[in-house]
């Protein structure tokens, strides 16, 4: 079976080709792909072989990439972040702004995301009709990110459009630099190869010298603290940190939070249930959350490279070879999930790898989203007595992100009674 399309961008505009990763976990579960402008890789579909892959990094190691991308070296070295790195060297990094990111500290988060989903939702729905990723899950994220960096809220804007044409860099809404259809070699030591980088930087640089003389209680502040061993960051590290954090503490929650609504909208069971049960049932909305998360896998796959000889379910693996774990088909692996095609908003367990797999490298963020997706719909479904798509979703052109840029809905409100 030709499994080109796979990491075909156009593929993903008609949507996620599960059909494909069905048929690779149940006859190939660790197939073989060419690549028209690589070297080709082993794709890994099955839930127990993206696990141990995710694991078990002296095997398969990140410090070559996680993209499919291939880098020279001067590229590696120079776009390299904490997720391009082992342990000890990642756990190393991650230390500087875990405590952010624990469980309990995320916690304390939730008034202000509360605060602030509740004043643009008071804004939004003023208006019957309107794209409900613009006007809504594109806001939300970003203007927490915006208070847990310490950088003002009037520049949320201009950071979301920097890193959608980072991360979107395949999509030609996005960017002028789409990479498979331009020459972008002038910008190939720059995170995705994307000029809004420079941007990044600069203005990453801007808040470092600010809070070098007056440091804050702020994620910024604290990477360009010195590092456990007495070290800081270099001013590329610090730059690299700061627009992975842009990018992934914003694009992936945004299009989970869009996914989420669709899936409802497909599934008005699911819908009404978490209207019925959402305010009173702080279990039942986390596990719908969870569910969102599993059903829509936003971050499709990751790659690493094999460190040695080895094999995984019965494949020969060369040390060298690329090693991709596709996490939108190990969420729908029926011997993992019970019904995986099934949206099941009571699903539970549900030990989903929308945040990758455990092991070292599983999201620093994922806390943080959960609780952006769950307030998201807790304080959106109450207000709701319908809501209808108007068009068609039009998604993201990236074999990478499985995003949604235009969900346009039309709403009607639920009386003044029925909401909160």
């Amino acid at each position: 079976m030709d499994l080109s399309h796979i990491i075909d961008h156009d593929t993903y505009v008609e949507g996620v080709p599960y059909e494909t990763f069905r048929w690779m976990r149940d006859h190939a579960p660790v197939s073989w792909v060419d690549e028209p402008d690589g070297r080709g890789f082993w794709a890994v579909t099955r839930y127990a072989d993206v696990l141990r892959v995710n694991s078990d990094y002296h095997t398969f190691t990140s410090t070559r990439g996680i993209r499919l991308e291939e880098m020279e070296p001067d590229e590696l070295e120079a776009r390299r972040t904490m997720m391009e790195l082992d342990p000890p060297e990642h756990t190393r990094l991650r230390r500087l702004v875990n405590r952010g990111f624990t469980r309990r500290m995320v916690a304390t988060y939730e008034q202000a995301f509360r605060d602030l989903t509740r004043l643009r939702l008071d804004r939004v729905l003023a208006e019957p009709e309107f794209d409900f990723v613009t006007a809504i899950a594109r806001e939300l994220p970003i203007r927490l990110l915006c208070r847990l960096l310490g950088v003002p809220d009037a520049d949320a804007d201009t950071l979301v459009e920097w890193g959608d044409s980072m991360i979107a860099n395949t999509d030609p809404e996005y960017t002028d630099h789409v990479v498979d259809r331009v020459d972008t070699e002038e910008f190939r030591l720059l995170p995705f190869r994307s000029p809004a980088a420079l941007e990044v930087f600069r203005y990453a640089e801007a808040c470092a010298r600010e809070r070098r003389a007056r440091p804050r209680d702020d994620i910024i502040t604290r990477l360009l603290s010195p590092l456990p061993d007495g070290e800081p960051l270099s001013d590329l590290e610090f730059k690299n940190f700061f627009t992975l954090l842009v990018v992934a503490g914003n694009e992936t929650t945004r299009h989970t939070i869009t996914q989420g609504l669709l899936a409802l909208l497909e599934h008005p069971e699911a819908f009404a249930e978490w209207q019925r049960r959402g305010a009173s049932d702080p279990g039942f909305s986390a596990r719908a959350t969870d569910e969102i998360l599993r059903w829509t896998t936003v971050t499709m796959h990751f790659r690493r490279t094999a460190a040695v000889d080895t094999e995984l379910a019965g494949t020969r693996i060369r040390a060298g070879d690329k090693v991709v774990m596709w996490y939108v088909s190990a969420n729908r692996d029926e011997r993992q999930f019970p019904e995986p095609d099934r949206f099941e908003i009571r699903r539970s367990p549900n030990e989903h790898g929308a945040f990758g797999l455990r092991g070292p490298h599983l999201c620093l963020g994922a806390w943080l989203a959960r609780l952006e997706v769950r307030v998201t719909f807790e304080e959106l479904l109450p207000r709701l007595a319908s809501v209808e798509l108007t068009g068609p979703p039009q998604r993201l052109r990236s074999n990478f992100i499985n995003g949604i840029k235009h969900l346009p809905v039309k709403v009607r409100l639920a009386s003044p009674a029925a909401a909160p």
